[in-house]
């Protein structure tokens, strides 16, 4: 994920696939190539059933008229056909009373998102904020309505990895207490409102997706639990799912690769005198993305604070001592994390992770996003380290 978390992260993506094409590592059996890892579980999955602005499941695009006449006919509703907002779009307007209704779903944006000061503002400035969550985590403390759901131990579903098997997902255990899953919650949300989604259950839901996406037409319930997890794209219930692509020709209309020559560009922010230092923000090994499940286990015995990692020539340079608190100061924001001198980072660039919200860390990071995903640009900020 981190390749992607720059100003012009997309251009690092093309570049990494010219080096693919070009050595031929593409669609091959030799066991090598560019090997992307999703930052989650399911990301994949989300992606994979439209959980975008401009795409429907499937990746069809709502702007397509065949995919736009397909999903209408399906679904028996008008759909939209402009693309919705990413989700800087959707906090930005909200800070200016354009949006007036936000339902955060499995994700707990004031601590993982960049300038986390803009992104409660915004959660503020809107008039409705629901939240679904596991823990009263630090967005839901800004919600109107906190909704108590269902873990992945919890559910019965499906989940699909970055080489695109769909596998089955079955509760281990049952929801605590009056506890439901975000399936239940959206349909009664939605009959609350006076639409039937139609779909009673889990498997209901991808046998629709079957219907409305050809890649997934031949997947269900019933033909996984037989067959344990099979890929798309799958074009029919009697047909296998392809495990691997581009054997023969590529996604494109020609079916030929296309190199995309891409310029350097800089970065969004550069070092100065004033601020001196790249701060690089990621993940611990111990910790799982925001904190909000590990920091509640035996993970804390592993990973018990958010340290600052820098390189022995910039803790003498500006009189730093591992295990001492120091403040972290950015042109966006202020943190205060425990410094840990070693040589794991360059001079002149600093580590840490977000797995502490009460340390400030996106509160650091600028707004700055890629030019085309809209993904944040959380591997370079420019900071300035002193004492507490």
């Amino acid at each position: 994920m981190g390749v992607t978390e720059h100003l012009h992260g997309t251009d690092g993506v093309r570049s990494l696939a010219n080096l693919a094409i070009l050595r031929g590592a593409v669609g091959t059996d030799q066991g090598y190539g560019v090997n992307p890892l999703r930052g989650q579980n399911n990301v994949q999955g989300a992606s994979d059933m439209g959980a975008l602005p401009d795409l429907l499941p499937g990746y069809g695009k709502v702007t397509d008229p065949a995919v736009h006449a397909r999903a209408e006919d399906v679904w028996g509703v008008p759909v939209p056909a402009r693309p919705g907002l990413r989700i800087p779009d959707m906090f930005a307007a909200a800070r200016a009373g354009d949006l007036r209704a936000l339902w955060v779903i499995g994700e707990d944006v004031c601590a993982t998102d960049p300038d986390a000061n803009q992104v409660a503002r915004a959660l503020d400035a809107c008039p409705l904020v629901v939240c679904n969550e596991l823990f009263l985590s630090e967005t839901a403390q800004h919600a109107d309505v906190v909704l108590p759901v269902a873990s992945w131990l919890e559910k019965d579903g499906t989940f699909v990895n970055f080489d695109r098997r769909f596998q089955r997902v079955r509760p281990a255990v049952p929801p605590p207490g009056e506890t439901r899953t975000d399936f239940d919650i959206v349909r009664a949300l939605a009959q609350a409102m006076g639409a039937d989604l139609g779909c009673a259950t889990p498997a209901d839901a991808l046998a629709e997706c079957a219907r409305l996406a050809p890649v997934f037409a031949g997947l269900s319930h019933g033909r996984l639990d037989r067959e344990g997890a099979v890929p798309w794209p799958c074009p029919g219930p009697d047909q296998p799912g392809e495990a691997k692509l581009y054997t023969e020709r590529f996604a494109t209309p020609d079916g030929r690769a296309h190199l995309a020559a891409a310029p350097y560009l800089p970065p969004g922010e550069q070092p100065d005198d004033r601020y001196p230092l790249v701060l690089v923000t990621g993940r611990r090994w111990a910790h799982y993305n925001s904190g909000s499940m590990t920091r509640r286990g035996g993970n804390l015995a592993l990973d018990p604070v958010d340290f600052l990692d820098l390189h022995p020539d910039d803790a003498a340079r500006y009189e730093v001592r591992g295990g001492e608190q120091v403040t972290v100061e950015s042109r966006h924001g202020r943190a205060r994390l425990i410094a840990r001198v070693s040589e794991q980072t360059a001079p002149g660039q600093v580590f840490c992770s977000f797995h502490f919200p009460a340390s400030g860390v996106n509160r650091l990071t600028s707004d700055h996003v890629d030019t085309v995903t809209s993904c944040p640009e959380y591997k370079v900020t420019a900071v300035r380290v002193a004492p507490p």
